[in-house]
């Protein structure tokens, strides 16, 4: 067999695509701005190329045969990979074009978001494009440049550069009369319903252990994915948790939840991270906005309260399976729930 024939033409590869995204011929040649009977002939020398049936034909209809739908999911992959290549290659001037990158979306919109328009402001040559946090991990797809992730910051053939996250805060609903509006001391918390992360099960037994308290169990309580969701539920009263503090500020200034005791959080050794692939790191427009977040980042209250605190040691993040999927390339990665 030819290598020739195991490489069939684009226009043909993107007729097939466009007919099985529209479902049929008739969509597929407006949106191609060919005429239906040039698509109709692209079609059948594509199956006279590989040749294999692509489509069932019945009363005029088209509907995809088994071996068809195997082929077009990953022709509809490749030809999305070839459209951000060459997006890439035309916005790749050294301090112009386009940006993509993925972040935790409760990091995004509690801390990054409210800062872009800085960024925009001062460098507006730059677009920024957020892709999809399911791959956050896959460095060598040239749809994405960088990634935020949470963890210790070391993942495999990646650079990462520590932003926020460490401090973490111990926040208890607003109002309420059961025990958890009656904290004054650490030991209280013990008699209080605890909320827990799925992915950072050991936060409770650090926290117990940086303040000597005991009687808690630290796998006793409601467990959720989502820091987004634990606040929330920390404000409707289901009971208190601990949450990094650049994600919960807001709410403890505008009394949506209470911090019962300022001084008695604790200094993980977990927080977000800014990670990219080894050979992007020269990268123009990179390397703009990396020295523009962490310099971003270094300037804020909460970098100089982290430096003045000792880290707690870090503990192996719970094997706890994803809710979306998401390939998990380095056991010191935390999943995309940790949010």
């Amino acid at each position: 067999m030819s290598l020739r024939r195991l490489n069939p033409p684009i226009h043909l590869l993107r007729a097939f695509s466009t007919v099985v995204r529209f479902g049929g011929v008739s969509r597929a040649a407006e949106a191609l701005h060919l005429t239906q009977s040039a698509v109709s002939k692209q079609i059948q020398e594509l199956e006279k190329w590989v040749g294999v049936p692509l489509f069932e034909r019945e009363r005029k209809r088209l509907s995809l045969t088994p071996a068809g739908e195997r082929y077009e999911r990953a022709i509809r992959a490749l030809l999305g990979q070839l459209e951000a290549a060459t997006l890439e290659l035309i916005t790749s001037d050294d301090s112009r074009g386009a940006l993509h990158l993925s972040s935790l979306p409760t990091f995004a919109a509690k801390w990054l978001i409210p800062k872009l328009p800085q960024f925009q402001q001062r460098y507006p040559q730059i677009t920024l494009h957020f892709v999809p946090y399911v791959h956050s991990y896959q460095f060598d797809s040239p749809g994405l440049d960088c990634a935020i992730l949470f963890g210790d910051g070391h993942w495999s053939g990646a650079h990462a550069h520590y932003l926020v996250g460490r401090q973490v805060a111990l926040i208890a609903p607003p109002r309420g009369t059961g025990p958890e509006a009656r904290i004054t001391t650490p030991q209280d918390v013990a008699r209080c319903t605890r909320l827990r992360h799925v992915t950072i099960p050991d936060a409770w037994a650090r926290w117990s252990e940086a303040h000597g308290v005991h009687g808690i169990s630290p796998f006793a309580g409601p467990q959720f994915d989502q820091f987004t969701t634990i606040i929330r539920a920390v404000m409707a009263g289901m009971g208190v948790a601990l949450v990094p503090r650049c994600l919960v500020q807001d709410e403890i200034a505008a009394g949506l939840v209470h911090e019962p005791l300022p001084q008695h959080g604790y200094h993980s050794a977990l927080g977000y991270w800014l990670c990219y692939p080894a050979d992007r790191a020269n990268h123009g427009t990179l390397s703009i906005f990396r020295n523009w977040v962490v310099d971003h980042a270094a300037h804020t209250p909460l970098a100089q309260q982290e430096a003045a605190a000792p880290l707690m040691p870090a503990a192996a993040p719970a094997p706890v399976p994803a809710p979306e999927p998401e390939p998990a390339s380095a056991a010191s990665a935390v999943p995309q729930s940790a949010r």
